[in-house]
C-alpha cells in the first residue's frame, strides 16, 4: 500500500524533526497569544460593567482603575509575545523551508547521478528539470506559509473550545457547530483535488520537457523552418497545463465561499443564542463580549482552509514525484574494488559476453575476446551491430545480460564506479562541452590541474593555436554544449582532456566521423601520439583510421564475426574487404 505524501515526507526528513518542532512550537505559542485579546476585551467589558466586583478582584485587585493597569500590563506582554513568536516562527518556518528544498533538490540530484543510463532513456529531461526545480519549490512555499497555517487552525479550535467550555458550556455546542462540516467537507475536497494536482505537475512535466528539447533543438528548428509548427505544439502543452490548472482551479475556488457561508451561520447563531442568554442575565456581558470576539477568531481562520489545502495539494503532488525519484533503486550498483591507475596495465577481457538493452531482444551475443595490454584494437561494423554497445558495458554505464568483462582479472562488476572510470578515458563522437571555459572543460577530469599541464594537454591535441586565436584565450567561454565552437574544435578539446587525464585505457568511438579532411589529419595526428604505452580501444566507420591497429574485429548484428590486422582481413576477402572496397574503391586481389 502506498504511503501518504505527508508521512514519506516526515520519514525524509527525519534529521530535521528537532527544528520542525521547534518550529511548530512557535507557531502554537504566537496563536495562544494572539487567541488573548478577545479575551483581554472581554476583562475591560466586565471592569467597565461590574467595577470593583469584576474577574480580577478576586486576583486581589480589589479597584476598578488598579484592574484596568493591570490589564494594560497584560497587554502590552501578551502582544509583545505574541510579536516575538511570530518572529521566531516567521525565521524557524523559512530556514527549515530553505533548507529541506535545498537538500531535497541536491539528493534528488545526486540520486539521480548514481541511476543507469537505462532510468535517463525513459525520462523527458524536462520533466526531471521539472522535479528538481518546480516540484522543489512548490513543497518549500508549503513548509514556508502553509504548515504554519495548519498548525494555528488546530491550534485555535484546541484553546477557544476549552475556553468556551469554561466560560458558557451552554452555547459552546452553537459556536462549534459548523466545525465537523467544515472538517468533513475540508477532507473531501482534499481527496477531489488530490488526483487534479497531479494532472498539474505532469502537465508541468510535459511542457517544461517540450521547451528543454526545443531550447536545444533551435539550430534544427531554424534550419527546417519549424518555428510555427513548434509554436504550436508548445501552444497546445502549454493548453494542457491551463486546462489541468483550471479543473483544479474550479474546485479549490468553490471552497472558501462555501466554508464561510458556514462560519456565518456559527457566527450569527452564537451571537443570536449568546445575546438572549445575556439579556436574561444568565450569562456575563463580559463572558458574552469575549465569546463574540472568540467566535470570529475561532471559525473565520477556517475561511483560509480553502487556499491552505490548495497550497498543501500542490505540495503533496511534488513531494510524490521528488521522493518517487529517490525511491527509485539503481539497477547498477557500485562494486567496492579498487584499480590502482600506476598498476593498471589494460588487459581487457569479453567472457562469453550477452546484452540486451530489453528482455527478450539481445543485441550481443557470445563476444570472447582478449584485448591485449598496451594494444590498439579496433572496432568496425555496420550501424547497430552491438560496436558502442561494447564501450558502454565496459564503462559500466549498462550490465552485461551474460557473462562477464575483466580489467586486468577484475570483474568491472566488483569494482567502484570512480576506480573503474577513472582508468579510462573516452573521446567521443558527439563532444559535450560544459558552459564555461576553454580551460574548465579541458580540466574537467583533472580540476587540480596547472595551466602548463592544461596548455601541454592542448598542444598534444593540436588545439593550443586556435585557443590562443580566440577572443580571450583559454577563459573564452565556450557557450552551452560549446556551441560556439566548431566541431572540429570540440573534438580537439575532447582530446586534449583526455590527454591531459592520461588513462591508461584509452576509448575512442568514432572520434573523426563528423570533421573534414584536414581536421581529420590533424585529430589523428593527436590520437598517434596519445595511444602511444596505452592500451587503446577504437571504433569507427573511416577504415582508412584503424588500418594500422594491432587488431580490427569487425561486427555484424551482435557478434564477431572476422578478425586480424588490416592486411589479414583484406588477404581474407571477408566482410572487411567488402567494407574497404566501398570505402576506397580499390580492387582486392
Amino acid at each position: 500500500m502506498e504511503q501518504a505524501p505527508l508521512r514519506r515526507l516526515w520519514q525524509y526528513a527525519e534529521s530535521h524533526r528537532g527544528n520542525l518542532i521547534r518550529a511548530a512550537t512557535w507557531s502554537i505559542l504566537n496563536k495562544a497569544f494572539d487567541i488573548a485579546p478577545p479575551v483581554l476585551i472581554g476583562m475591560a467589558v466586565d471592569i467597565a460593567v461590574n467595577k470593583e466586583g469584576a474577574f480580577l478582584s478576586n486576583w486581589g485587585f480589589e479597584t476598578a482603575r488598579s484592574q484596568l493597569v493591570v490589564l494594560t500590563f497584560l497587554t502590552f506582554v501578551i502582544w509583545g509575545l505574541e510579536s516575538l513568536f511570530e518572529y521566531l516562527l516567521g525565521v524557524a518556518w523559512r530556514n527549515l523551508a530553505q533548507t529541506i528544498q535545498h537538500e531535497m533538490r541536491l539528493d534528488a540530484y545526486a540520486h539521480m547521478q548514481q541511476l543507469e543510463m537505462a532510468y535517463f532513456e525513459d525520462q523527458a529531461t524536462g520533466n526531471l528539470m521539472a522535479i528538481l526545480n518546480d516540484d522543489v519549490n512548490q513543497l518549500e512555499r508549503f513548509l514556508d506559509t502553509g504548515a504554519n497555517e495548519v498548525l494555528q487552525v488546530l491550534t485555535t479550535v484546541v484553546l477557544i473550545g476549552f475556553m468556551f467550555f469554561v466560560l458558557a458550556p451552554s452555547i459552546a455546542w452553537v459556536a462549534f457547530l459548523p466545525i465537523p462540516l467544515i472538517l468533513w467537507g475540508s477532507f473531501r475536497f482534499q481527496k477531489r483535488m488530490e488526483p487534479r494536482y497531479a494532472r498539474v505537475r505532469e502537465a508541468a512535466g510535459a511542457i517544461s520537457s517540450l521547451l528543454a528539447n526545443n531550447l536545444g533543438g533551435i539550430a534544427t528548428i531554424k534550419a527546417f523552418t519549424s518555428e510555427d509548427r513548434e509554436i504550436d505544439r508548445v501552444t497546445e502543452e502549454s493548453e494542457h497545463y491551463r486546462e489541468a490548472n483550471r479543473s483544479a482551479i474550479t474546485l479549490s475556488a468553490a471552497f472558501s465561499p462555501l466554508i464561510r457561508i458556514v462560519v456565518l451561520l456559527g457566527f450569527t447563531a452564537t451571537l443570536l443564542w449568546g445575546g438572549f442568554l445575556t439579556l436574561d442575565d444568565r450569562l456575563a456581558v463580559g463572558a458574552y463580549s469575549t465569546m463574540v470576539f472568540l467566535t470570529q477568531r475561532l471559525l473565520w481562520p477556517l475561511t483560509r482552509l480553502g487556499q491552505t489545502f490548495d497550497l498543501y495539494q500542490r505540495a503533496m503532488a511534488s513531494t510524490n514525484r521528488i521522493l518517487d525519484v529517490l525511491d527509485t533503486p539503481a539497477e547498477i550498483v557500485s562494486g567496492d574494488g579498487e584499480l590502482d591507475r600506476a598498476d593498471v596495465n589494460g588487459r581487457i577481457e569479453f567472457d562469453d559476453v550477452g546484452f540486451a538493452y530489453r528482455p527478450g531482444y539481445p543485441v550481443l551475443f557470445g563476444i570472447d575476446l582478449d584485448l591485449a595490454p598496451g594494444a590498439t584494437t579496433a572496432f568496425v561494423g555496420a550501424t547497430g551491430s552491438g560496436k558502442t554497445t561494447l564501450i558502454k558495458l565496459l564503462l559500466r554505464l549498462y550490465d552485461v545480460t551474460d557473462g562477464a568483462i575483466r580489467i586486468d582479472g577484475h570483474d568491472v562488476r566488483s569494482l567502484e564506479f570512480h576506480s573503474l572510470r577513472q582508468a579510462m578515458a573516452v573521446v567521443g563522437q558527439d563532444v559535450f562541452l560544459f558552459h564555461g571555459t576553454v580551460r574548465d572543460n579541458i580540466a574537467y577530469g583533472r580540476p587540480d590541474a596547472t595551466q602548463d599541464q592544461i596548455r601541454h594537454a592542448a598542444e598534444v591535441a593540436e588545439a593550443h593555436r586556435f585557443v590562443m586565436e580566440l577572443p580571450e584565450g583559454y577563459d573564452t567561454i565556450v557557450g552551452e554544449r560549446g556551441q560556439k565552437l566548431s566541431g572540429g574544435q570540440r573534438q580537439r578539446l575532447s582530446i586534449a582532456r583526455a590527454v591531459l587525464m592520461d588513462p591508461p585505457i584509452l576509448i575512442l568511438d568514432e572520434a573523426t566521423s563528423s570533421v573534414d579532411n584536414e581536421t581529420e589529419a590533424a585529430i589523428q595526428r593527436s590520437l598517434a601520439r596519445l595511444v602511444v604505452d596505452r592500451s587503446t580501444v577504437v571504433i569507427a566507420h573511416r577504415l582508412s583510421t584503424i588500418r594500422h591497429a594491432d587488431v580490427i574485429h569487425v561486427m555484424e548484428r551482435g557478434k564477431v564475426v572476422e578478425s586480424g590486422t588490416h592486411e589479414e582481413l583484406i588477404e581474407s576477402n571477408g566482410s572487411y574487404a567488402a567494407l574497404w572496397r566501398v570505402q576506397t574503391g580499390e580492387a582486392v586481389e
